[in-house]
């Protein structure tokens, strides 16, 4: 899954602009300018989507945005965490199953799956990897 999310920006009756995800209604931002909002916006998705995670829910899938709507990545980091946990769901795989796999502690795959906590890249790959899951990096220039 492309953790890239469709957000609409619009000001409200105070003057500031409210940046807002309809797939993940818990990701809202704002500020002072419209790239300002936006600038917010990753690391609210990030958040948000941490949350349905941690509660056992599914990450939703990114819907097609409208020519007027911006496109906003989730940070790299918290992407592959996001995607590590869902990967262990969908293999039914349990925090200790991870680790023996990997031969390291459960307290290391934690770490590992905790958005919170600045785990290195190469060792959330590796775990996806262990899953029979793989990290796919892309890059876009921020150009209109």
């Amino acid at each position: 899954m492309r953790y890239i999310y469709p957000v609409t920006v619009e000001r409200d009756e105070d003057g500031r602009y409210v940046a807002c995800a309809a797939d993940v209604p818990e990701a809202i931002t704002d500020g002072a300018t419209r790239e300002e909002a936006l600038g917010e916006m990753s690391e609210a998705l990030g958040a948000a989507l941490a949350g349905y995670v941690l509660g056992g829910r599914a990450v939703p899938e990114p819907s097609q945005g409208a020519a007027a709507v911006c496109l906003v990545p989730v940070a790299p980091l918290v992407a592959a965490k996001l995607a590590l946990r869902t990967a262990m769901r969908e293999e039914g795989v349990s925090n200790v199953g991870l680790a023996q796999r990997l031969g390291i502690s459960e307290g290391a795959v934690r770490r590992l799956v905790d958005p919170d906590h600045a785990s290195r890249l190469d060792g959330v790959v590796a775990a996806l990897q262990a899953l029979g899951h793989s990290l796919i990096i892309e890059d876009q220039s921020n150009a209109a």
